[in-house]
């Protein structure tokens, strides 16, 4: 197993004499005012908890959007707080964003457009001119940020994900020196669905300004490839999995991202867990009943509809999982990009399908769907994916999707049942995991049924291969594999 002490070595050795960035629109730490004091939490991102650890280990600096209202507080004068508050591993550095500037950046092209673009799950992007003339100059601050802390020096930057996709090309018109990676991680589309984006060449042309592009799976890197084929003047070699634009080569590699194994299990055993374990059956009045959970950011990509009218499904078909042999699922619901309208929609969905479903099956004090719509520390978390005895993925589309990983990493007893959607990059990798098509609603509930009745000794080998999956290609593999490719290609 690659652990983080492996990383450091790696990148003293490999990338001694480079700065290391990393630059998102989620930062990985925030700090808010509670009362009159002022609180440093984690936000709720799977981005941001897979590459915190990676940058624990590597130092260096993130550069983020310090959306938190005690964000100017504690940032020196060139905007950067050490982070995190117990150990200061590396800097973060924050770009301010005005509020016009996050709803047409943030919610407005890259949450309005780029996301339902990417993902197929039959939403319709909006494209709007002035989204994009606002896309465009916030990424351009985010790369006058990176600049001005590595000037024209050797730097290595490690871009994520939809948000900045001109990014690199900024930043290498300034210092050519600069090695720029970008990581994708939501689905690539086919190139059919791709190419309704009236600024496709722009996105496409910045995104090869990258020495080296990333995406989850190969599926999504064929996409890609496939993208740029019929859109640019290029040169792809389907042997290296490269692009030659112009003078510049960009090297396209599937990285499947994962979690810090090690840290969640041994975490996952703090006696703080345990007592909030305890705090959670005392609340709801969990005696022997069937735990289902499901632990989403509240997005119409993630299938909670659908998984909630399976549970309908299930308990009309199997009247005893709400008698004899009571069945809890509890759904813990981030809440998230609640300007757009679809999201505010989705909210009222969920909030109308709950109420439908308890009220056609609770009885004697038992509903069979408790919701939780509000933002739950990794405490809690932890907590509730050792009381389950199955979690359930139903996303529609998915790049990867870490709470599977975290659940299993989680399972340090060695018991419980993933239920995982085959339309998740991490479906490739967790074979062991009882795969369902989250449209497919019956077959869902009896997935769910098998889930509950499956044996013992069934539960414990699944687990055991996946916990060993996970554990062999954590975090730190991903990050070593990326930087290693890096310094292969240059």
């Amino acid at each position: 197993m690659f652990k983080q002490i492996d990383l450091q070595r790696l990148v003293k050795e490999k990338l001694a004499d480079y700065v290391f960035v990393v630059v998102s629109n989620r930062q990985p730490y925030i700090h808010t005012y509670v009362g009159d004091k002022i609180e440093c939490s984690v936000p709720a991102s799977g981005l941001t908890t897979a590459l915190d650890p990676v940058m624990q280990a590597c130092g260096g600096i993130w550069v983020a959007h310090g959306n938190g209202n005690a964000d100017r507080e504690v940032v020196d004068s060139k905007n950067r707080v050490s982070v995190p508050p117990e150990s200061g591993s590396y800097k973060l550095k924050r770009v301010w964003l005005s509020e016009e500037e996050v709803d047409r950046y943030y919610l407005g092209f890259s949450n309005e457009a780029m996301w339902p673009l990417c993902h197929i799950v039959f939403q319709r992007p909006k494209f709007d001119d002035e989204d994009w003339y606002t896309y465009k100059n916030v990424n351009r601050r985010f790369a006058d940020a990176v600049l001005d802390e590595i000037g024209n020096r050797k730097a290595f930057v490690f871009i994520q994900d939809y948000h900045l996709t001109l990014v690199s090309r900024l930043i290498k018109a300034k210092n050519p020196r600069a090695i720029t990676a970008q990581f994708w991680h939501i689905p690539w589309p086919n190139r059919e669905a791709f190419r309704v984006c009236p600024w496709q060449n722009e996105i496409l042309y910045g995104l090869l300004g990258n020495d080296l592009l990333g995406f989850h799976i190969a599926y999504h890197r064929h996409n890609f490839l496939d993208t740029v084929d019929r859109a640019l003047e290029c040169r792809i070699d389907n042997e290296k999995f490269s692009v030659t634009h112009g003078n510049h080569t960009t090297y396209v590699r599937p990285f499947p991202i994962s979690v810090d194994f090690e840290s969640i299990t041994e975490r996952s055993q703090a006696t703080e867990v345990e007592r909030e374990m305890a705090a959670i059956k005392n609340k709801y009045g969990i005696t022997d009943e069937i735990i289902g959970i499901g632990l989403d950011r509240i997005d119409y990509t993630k299938g909670i509809p659908e998984r909630l009218m399976a549970i309908d499904q299930l308990l009309t078909k199997y009247p005893k999982y709400k008698f004899s042999k009571r069945v809890v699922f509890f759904q813990l619901g981030e809440p998230s990009r609640l300007k757009i309208k679809k999201y505010e929609d989705l909210n009222v969905e969920i909030e109308r399908l709950i109420a439908d479903i308890n009220g056609r099956h609770e009885t004697d004090g038992w509903r069979p769907i408790i919701y939780i719509k509000e933002h739950k520390s990794p405490v809690t978390l932890l907590a509730f994916n050792r009381l389950a005895h199955f979690c359930l993925v139903s996303s529609l589309h998915d790049g990867m999707n870490l709470v599977a990983k975290e659940f299993i990493s989680s399972r340090l007893d060695g018991d419980g049942v993933l239920i995982l959607s085959r339309f998740t990059g991490a479906s490739r990798e967790l074979e062991d995991a009882l795969m369902i098509n989250p449209f497919a609603l019956e077959e869902l509930a009896e997935t769910i049924q098998a889930a509950i009745e499956m044996p013992e000794e069934q539960r414990r080998k699944r687990m055991d291969r996946l916990r060993e999956k996970v554990r062999e290609y954590n975090v730190y593999r991903w990050a070593a594999d990326i930087i290693t490719a890096m310094v292969d290609i240059k």
